[in-house]
């Protein structure tokens, strides 16, 4: 069958035939196109444009160190937000414990999340029934009710609520490893109750039976939790063999008074702060973002913006006094996976391109091409001394994707990268100054639901 030519148009916006080989023939001609075109396609873009001098030039060694602990695994799942969380607190509960390896359930926490934001999204489709359901708001709310991804909020939320467990007590599932599955079930089920709700407040039933019309969904997704990730401890015996081989025995304890009792720090004394430079007149202000969150008369999620030099400064504070840092940042840009190395000039792309790529962190987030997608831990930082006092030089990562790659799981980020790709880090109230104390009491800006900084609650 012969292919009808494209009709002939008068208008001057058309790709003509004409300017398609012009392309073509301008590629021909440029000094490196061909070039770039062989080693590409046979090697692939970050091989190629891979900048070995950062490489070569960057030491994993840290003039400040605090892990002596094997990294952790999150696996097929995106709950990097709860492993950085509770790894945060797992160095001193080895202390308490005096062991030498260690973990707190992830799953326990993951159940309890998923249970808790499948009421949220129910209670949110019935705060806005009475928009149209092509309104944003609502799509967007439809499009990602149940994600894997959270902020520093909802893990506090969580774990004040619901305490925690040590490992043994809710184990790793097929289900809490892997969540695709499980998620897309949760999904089918919650946009069902979705309609449900929507239709029992269109037709005007009364406010009880649409409580009792969101319970019996809610039935129904705790029962599918069971079933995927195991059913949560209420109470569970606690007794454990120390690293001297002394024995201890706790008795029974329940989830709260576990985290009472091995949470040495109260994670409600954190403030989360965020540099987000779309206006610079918005930094020591605070912001919230509409509909993100977890538990229902729970905390907001709630950023204090500040600007970079702020964030480094507090962030290598705390780890000078012997804390780790909860951190949150866009991990794919300009990362070596396997060398475990962040570096802002890691890739020269333009250079392989010989096309202009480069947009401000302001401009990224406005564009779309930037935002958190992943929540780590510093665990080290490389100080060193010039006119202007005390600098961080590189900083040391815990990541949470087992230890295949990296320096066994941990990695290394140049400062460099930390101006660019950076946004998040939760430092506790007792390092911030009290200008930036009074600043975290102002009520909340909200930001749109869809805005970037609640992006890192968007991550399956």
């Amino acid at each position: 069958m012969a292919i009808a030519p494209t009709p002939e148009t008068t208008t001057d916006n058309r790709l003509t035939d004409e300017y398609i080989a012009q392309l073509r023939a301008d590629f021909n001609s440029h000094p490196t196109a061909q070039l770039m075109q062989n080693a590409v396609t046979r090697n692939g873009i970050d091989l190629i444009s891979r900048n070995h001098s950062v490489v070569a030039a960057t030491d994993h060694s840290f003039s400040n160190l605090l892990d002596s602990w094997k990294v952790t695994n999150q696996k097929q799942s995106g709950r990097c937000w709860l492993f950085a969380g509770l790894n945060l607190f797992r160095p001193a509960a080895m202390e308490a414990l005096n062991l030498k390896k260690f973990e707190f359930s992830q799953n326990y926490t993951l159940f309890w999340d998923k249970f808790e934001r499948a009421n949220y999204f129910l209670e949110a489709m019935i705060e806005t029934a009475d928009r149209e359901i092509d309104d944003r708001t609502v799509a967007f709310l439809l499009e990602c009710p149940l994600d894997d991804g959270g902020q520093w909020n909802m893990f506090v939320n969580i774990i004040r609520k619901h305490g925690i467990v040590p490992k043994y007590a809710m184990p790793e599932t097929q289900s809490s490893s892997a969540t695709r599955k499980m998620n897309e079930q949760l999904l089918a089920r919650l946009r069902k109750g979705a309609l449900e709700l929507r239709s029992c407040l269109e037709v005007g039933i009364a406010s009880e039976q649409v409580q009792a019309t969101k319970n019996k969904i809610l039935e129904e997704v705790y029962r599918m939790l069971c079933i995927h990730l195991g059913t949560p401890p209420t109470e569970f015996d606690w007794q454990w063999n120390d690293k001297d081989k002394v024995f201890h025995n706790d008795g029974e304890m329940t989830p709260l008074e576990f985290a009472n009792r091995y949470f040495q720090t109260d994670p409600s004394d954190y403030v989360c702060l965020v540099n987000d430079p779309r206006s610079t007149s918005s930094y020591n202000n605070t912001y919230t973002v509409e509909f993100l969150g977890n538990v229902v008369g729970g905390d907001i999620v709630k950023y204090l913006n500040v600007d970079v030099p702020t964030m480094k400064q507090l962030a290598m504070a705390t780890l000078l006094d012997g804390e780790p840092v909860w951190m949150g940042c866009d991990v794919g840009k300009m990362m070596d996976r396997k060398e475990g190395v962040w570096d802002v000039d890691l890739f020269k792309y333009e250079d392989v391109y010989d096309a202009e790529l480069t947009l401000t962190k302001a401009e990224r987030l406005e564009y779309h091409e930037t935002l958190m997608t992943h929540a780590m831990l510093f665990t080290g930082v490389d100080v060193i001394e010039d006119e202007n006092g005390q600098r961080a030089r590189r900083w040391r990562v815990e990541n949470s994707w087992g230890d295949e790659n990296g320096k066994k799981g941990f990695y290394t980020m140049n400062d460099s990268w930390f101006d660019e790709f950076m946004f998040e880090v939760a430092i506790h109230k007792k390092y911030l100054p009290a200008e930036l104390l009074a600043a975290w009491d102002l009520e909340p800006t909200p930001l749109c639901p869809w805005d970037p900084m609640g992006a890192l609650a968007r991550r399956s």
